[in-house]
């Protein structure tokens, strides 16, 4: 049975490299299995979900049970293709995942991946939980999966401390003793949840100075990054700023991230410089 692009809405982006051919220019078949697992990864990923947290804060984990592919037509060298995923439906302890590939409108392929919901221990099953059988099925229904919350250090200090030290202490290995400052205890923090209540995101703003204020800390849990998870903080911040009466907003970049902050309509300020030993560049926007 043919499948549609609009029967789903959640893609993965690929383009078939030739080691995944075989002397007649076809993909091995054995990769179409790869292709569907990679964009279940990144269907997490749109969930809000770090796999390996979210697994131990639900109490179990997943695991294939079942994965069938039907092939209706071959992808090829350098075609790019578009990994279509979701989840089809959730049984009291397994989940059905449906897959389609897609060569621009032309189906190719059709993939069905069953997990059961387990205790890591014992690998006996467990009812899917209550909380990831919403998320599923929310985000299916074109549900929001996770929300920005803005206030101070007090109500949201907790989750802000905990996403930056992983990303910026023991990630990035900045000591300490540079991360936390006297500024958390009067600036404007953002923090994006997910529907778990984990903080997968958060930065903050800090007191207006001539005008302008002054984003800083931004930092996104590095299992869900390349979503929309840092632009959406970082639109609340904004949002404050420009409450407030700000003119314009300004921050330091990392080099990484430029690009990130460019396209959301930043500009570039001045040189590079070393802030704790990271090159960053200030960037500005006006409001």
């Amino acid at each position: 049975m043919p499948l549609y692009r609009q029967d789903f809405r959640f893609f993965h982006r690929l383009r078939v490299r030739w080691a995944e051919v075989d002397m007649q220019k076809i993909v091995f078949n054995a990769h179409y299995l790869m292709y569907f697992d990679t964009a279940i990864t990144d269907y997490w990923r749109a969930l809000a979900l770090p796999y390996e947290a979210s697994m131990h804060d639900l109490g179990g984990d997943l695991y294939v049970v079942k994965a069938t592919v039907e092939f209706h037509a071959s992808a090829r060298a350098d075609d790019q293709l578009d990994v279509a995923m979701k989840c089809l439906r959730v049984g009291n302890s397994s989940i059905t995942f449906q897959g389609a590939i897609f060569r621009g409108e032309q189906h190719l392929i059709t993939g069905e991946i069953v997990y059961v919901f387990a205790d890591p221990a014992t690998q006996t099953s467990r009812p899917v939980p209550a909380a990831l059988r919403g998320i599923l099925t929310g985000f299916e229904a074109g549900e929001a999966m996770s929300s920005v919350r803005v206030g101070d250090w007090t109500e949201l200090g907790e989750h802000a401390a905990r996403l930056r030290t992983a990303v910026f202490v023991e990630e990035q290995r900045i000591p300490k003793e540079l991360e936390w400052d006297e500024a958390d205890a009067v600036a404007v923090h953002a923090v994006a949840l997910n529907r778990l209540g984990r903080p997968v995101a958060t930065g903050r703003l800090l007191p207006q100075e001539a005008g302008a204020g002054r984003i800083g800390r931004m930092a996104v849990d590095r299992a869900v990054r390349g979503t929309r998870l840092g632009r959406d903080v970082l639109f609340a911040l904004i949002d404050a700023a420009r409450q407030r009466g700000d003119r314009q907003v300004l921050l330091h970049a990392q080099q990484s991230a430029i690009g990130f902050y460019e396209r959301l309509g930043f500009d570039r300020q001045g040189p590079v410089f070393e802030e704790a030993g990271i090159p960053h560049q200030e960037m500005v926007l006006g409001l």
